[in-house]
């Protein structure tokens, strides 16, 4: 059985970090691309950034360039996102998902979410 698991969103001010995490299980995660959606109140799901499986190779959204770190780390099947500078327009509720290279997966791909509010 598939599963993604994230943790580590919380409330930060303006200008903080957060780290997730995204534990998966159920499938080779070293073999498969891995990102990170998520959905503001109100608005549909937006894609953040994509990590490669094969050579490595990451990509960001332009919101998000310059202060987010995708990584992945294949012997404990987890999924980082290092999340600086934090703004208000970054809040909403986090999904880990397989695949979705540059765009945003089909549901059934994504984890449950872990939310991130940034607010002075």
């Amino acid at each position: 059985q598939v599963q993604l698991v994230e943790s580590g969103g919380g409330m930060v001010h303006p200008g903080g970090s957060l780290r997730l995490s995204c534990a998966a299980s159920g499938f080779t995660f070293s073999t498969i691309d891995m990102s990170w959606v998520r959905q503001a109140p109100g608005k549909g799901p937006e894609w953040v950034s994509s990590s490669n499986w094969n050579d490595g190779s990451t990509i960001y959204a332009n919101s998000v360039k310059g202060r987010f770190t995708i990584s992945r780390d294949n012997a404990k099947n987890t999924l980082y996102l290092q999340m600086n500078n934090l703004k208000p327009e970054d809040t909403g509720l986090y999904y880990c998902t397989r695949m979705g290279w540059g765009f945003v997966p089909h549901r059934d791909f994504w984890g449950q979410g872990t939310q991130v509010t940034v607010s002075s």
